[in-house]
């Protein structure tokens, strides 16, 4: 394993549990992929400009376009914070101040003000 996935707080679990199977198993093919792959094509993983380090993880099924925004943690730790069903071509600015808000949130819980 190159990369170790966790998730911060329940958004994603939450999401993840509300989805059908099929799409479950999607999820789980593109954070394999994250896992395992050193170079995850842009497709599925990519870095948010003008973010505070912010990534997101592209699912993409048949009918819905999924968004999980995460950041590393020292190396090889990608924690995830939210997500959502992404409409736009654009991501939603509300979302990436979540996920920046949830990251400071676990930065301060982990390694203290």
């Amino acid at each position: 394993m190159i990369r170790k996935i966790i998730a911060y707080k329940d958004n994603f679990v939450n999401f993840y549990k509300s989805q059908e199977v099929k799409v479950q198993e999607k999820i789980e093919y593109v954070l394999d992929l994250i896992r395992f792959e050193s170079n995850v094509p842009k497709k599925f993983f990519k870095h948010l400009e003008n973010t505070d380090d912010i990534y997101e993880v592209r699912v993409i099924t048949t009918f819905k376009s999924i968004r999980i925004l995460c950041f590393f943690d020292k190396g090889q730790l990608v924690v995830l914070t939210n997500c959502f069903l992404k409409k736009t071509q654009k991501t939603p600015r509300k979302e990436i101040k979540q996920a920046e808000k949830l990251k400071k949130e676990y930065m301060t819980e982990k390694y203290g003000g």
